[in-house]
Parts: C-alpha cells; sequence; structure tokens
C-alpha cells in the first residue's frame, strides 16, 4: 500500500483549504516543479486518499438552512432491512449525511430542510413510509459553531513506533 511523504502530505493539506490551485500553483507552495506535482496529486487521487473535489454550499442561501439531526432505530438490524434502508435514505434529497452508529439509535441522519413544516412532511412521507423503522429522534441545530471541512494530515508515530495519519 502506498504511503503518502511528508511533500504529499502537504498537498492534500493545500488541496483541503482549495481544491481549485492550478498545478504551478501547488508547485509553488511545495517548492517543487509542475510536473511531480502533477503525478503526485494523480497518484493521491488513484490511491484514493482524495476521494472527490467538492463545493462547500450555503445552506442558508439556497433556503435549506434547517438542520436536523434525526437519529434512526431499526425493527430489526439485519443485511437486508440495513441494506434497504441504506438505499431508501441515498434517494431522499433532504438526507445529506448518513452515519451508522452505535449505542442507542442505528444510523444517524443529517437533514437539511427549509423549515420545521418542511421537515415534517419529510418525516411523514418519507422516512415515516419506510416499515423497517421503529423509532426517530429529532434534534434540531440551534446554531452552528465549528464546522470544518479540513482535517490535520500529518503523520504521528503510535506507541510501538508505526507511523500513522491523522
Amino acid at each position: 500500500m502506498y504511503q503518502p511523504d511528508k511533500i504529499d502530505l502537504q498537498l492534500l493539506q493545500i488541496l483541503q483549504e482549495d481544491c481549485r490551485l492550478t498545478t504551478k500553483e501547488l508547485a509553488t507552495r511545495v517548492h517543487l516543479s509542475s510536473t511531480p506535482v502533477y503525478d503526485r496529486v494523480k497518484r493521491l487521487e488513484k490511491e484514493g486518499f482524495v476521494k472527490k473535489y467538492v463545493a462547500i454550499l450555503d445552506y442558508e442561501k439556497l433556503n435549506r438552512g434547517f438542520t436536523v439531526f434525526c437519529n434512526v432505530k431499526l425493527k430489526e438490524l439485519n443485511t437486508k432491512i440495513a441494506t434497504d434502508f441504506v438505499q431508501s435514505v441515498k434517494n431522499m434529497d433532504e438526507a445529506i449525511e448518513c452515519y451508522n452508529i452505535s449505542g442507542d439509535f442505528d444510523y444517524m441522519l443529517k437533514i437539511q430542510s427549509p423549515d420545521m413544516k418542511h421537515y415534517q412532511r419529510f418525516l411523514i412521507h418519507k422516512l415515516g413510509k419506510l416499515n423497517s423503522i421503529s423509532g426517530i429522534q429529532s434534534v434540531f441545530v440551534m446554531d452552528t459553531v465549528k464546522q470544518a471541512h479540513e482535517s490535520t494530515v500529518e503523520p504521528q508515530t503510535s506507541a510501538s513506533g508505526l507511523e500513522y495519519y491523522i
């Protein structure tokens, strides 16, 4: 398995901050010429370190600024029910994120909608129609305190001396 070096990690950090930089601009920041930087970025993409490039939208301006974390408990947890639930959620525009979680609930959905009424319709007409659900808990976001879309990608060393990345 490919392990990124320090320059690759610098490139990943820079790309998280602004993925629209040109290869030339990236090269200037890591003090290399454009060709090796281009090759490095392509390798990082090919190896799966970069999943995709996205634009971060302002949901308030798009009239979808009402954020809800919706915890879902399934009646039974087995492969078919979980697969069917996940496929259903993937087809729901309001659900922008979905996590399989531990604890009292099985899944956590992040929902973006225009307002409470729209969220209520979503619960009744979309989520509520899934027979596999035994319980739902809605947590309404009052204010976003921190919303980071990048994380540090520095090499760290574990107690056993193995290097890993965070």
